[in-house]
């Protein structure tokens, strides 16, 4: 399994912008498929969560190689897909993320590396 990956966060549809919003998480969808299917990601997980109070409505853990990820953010179709999501959902984002083995590394590092901060 991946060490990196990509979130990406969204709210709920803004009003009046539901079926835009169904819309760009189906293209979102069907992208994602063909950079799997490319080798370019090695897995994408969308997660819907109960209304709970927040602002996050749910997600896409999208999981691979570092560079890979920072190539597809970097592109034009996945820019032009977050500027519509954007537009479509409130509180759109979208983050680099560590996962898998990479984060016993970095836990590995984090008290030799703050040990002398206070």
């Amino acid at each position: 399994m991946a060490d990196y990956g990509v979130f990406i966060g969204f709210g709920f549809p803004a009003r009046n912008r539901e079926e835009g919003a169904t819309k760009v998480f189906g293209e979102l969808m069907t992208y994602l498929g063909g950079q799997a299917g490319q080798g370019n990601v090695e897995s994408f997980e969308p997660v819907f969560l109960q209304p709970h109070g927040g602002e996050l409505g749910g997600f896409v853990l999208v999981r691979g190689d570092r560079t890979k990820l920072d190539q597809m953010v970097a592109s034009p179709e996945f820019q032009r897909l977050s500027l519509r999501g954007s537009t479509a959902v409130d509180h759109f984002g979208v983050v680099n993320c560590t996962c898998g083995n990479e984060i016993q590394h970095q836990m590995a590092q984090f008290l030799p590396d703050t040990a002398d901060v206070r």
